[in-house]
Parts: structure tokens; sequence; C-alpha cells
């Protein structure tokens, strides 16, 4: 495919567009060329795709670990350094199981907040694609493919239901 070009195919319900989806696999379009564009949300799993992974588990479970240190430090490194003791103890149990609960959390909440921030690639100042249909409860499939497959695509969407194929054009907003 040395020619990329990009079609928009608009469905008016979810199962033409899975049907959609399951033909272009034949026509060997891959799941990377394909974006599903939609006003309401439709899973993976709805369509028949592979599902995506988020890094945003593993910077709450990063977070989570670096406030549970902070919160040992806190709660067994500062006695260390400041010894006082009272009726033979030096540390009560109860108040440090608090201040690394709480220190976990924070930190966790913190950083699975920083994690869907730069997961969504929030803000995106690149071009995106808009169509007003979806506002309507179409749903679009924008399909990335080389020239020799255009004729194809836009046929197999046609027989399949799509409401309008047409080729689409990334626009800044």
């Amino acid at each position: 495919m040395t020619e990329k070009n990009l079609l928009l195919a608009i469905f008016e319900d979810i199962d033409p567009a899975a049907h959609a989806v399951d033909k272009l696999r034949e026509l060997g379009v891959t799941d990377e060329h394909v974006t599903v564009i939609s006003g309401t949300p439709i899973t993976e799993a709805m369509l028949g795709r592979k599902p995506q992974w988020s890094n945003v588990t593993r910077f709450a479970l990063g977070g989570a670990f670096v406030g549970l240190c902070v919160g040992i430090f806190l709660a067994y490194g500062t006695p260390q350094l400041y010894p006082i003791v009272v009726n033979a103890r030096w540390i009560g149990v109860p108040p440090t199981i608090v201040v690394m609960f709480e220190l976990t959390m924070l930190l966790m909440l913190i950083s699975t907040f920083l994690g869907v921030f730069l997961d969504s690639r929030f803000p995106n100042y690149t071009p995106t694609e808009y169509v007003p249909e979806i506002s309507d409860g179409r749903i679009a499939l924008l399909i990335e493919c080389g020239g020799e497959l255009e004729a194809a695509v836009e046929a197999a969407m046609k027989s399949i239901g799509a409401e309008s194929v047409k080729r689409a054009q990334a626009e800044a907003l």
C-alpha cells in the first residue's frame, strides 16, 4: 500500500458496523487502520476487535507502591530519627497503618489522574476527524487503505449497508 486514502463509512446501527469490521479484515485491512467514531461508548468486544491496553493501571500501581514506601518511611523512619520512648514502645501500630494507607491512596489517586491525562494524549492539537452525523446517533468507520483497495472497500461497505462511503480528510477544528 503505497498511497494511503481515508474512507469514511457511516452506518445507522452497530450490527452492520460490526459486519463491516469483519469484512475489512477479509479484505486485508488490519484493525490498526480502522477507527470507530461513535457518540456512544462502543467496546471492542461489540465489534469483535482485540481489547486495547492502557497504561493507567501501571501508573496507579506505581503510585501506590511509591505512596506505600513514603508511608513506611514516615511511619517507621521518623521515629528512628527522633526516638521518643513511651511506656517501653516507640512505634504505635494503628497510627502507622493509617499513615501508610493514606499516603498509598493519595499517591495512587494522583498517579492515576496523571496516567489518564497522559494516556489520552490530552491536549491534542493535531487535526482530527469530525463527522456531524455522529451527533445524530450514527456510527462511522474511518478506514485507512491503499489506493488499490479503495474500490473494493467502498463496494464492500455499501453492500453491507453503509449509508454513505466517501473520502475523508482531517481538518483542524
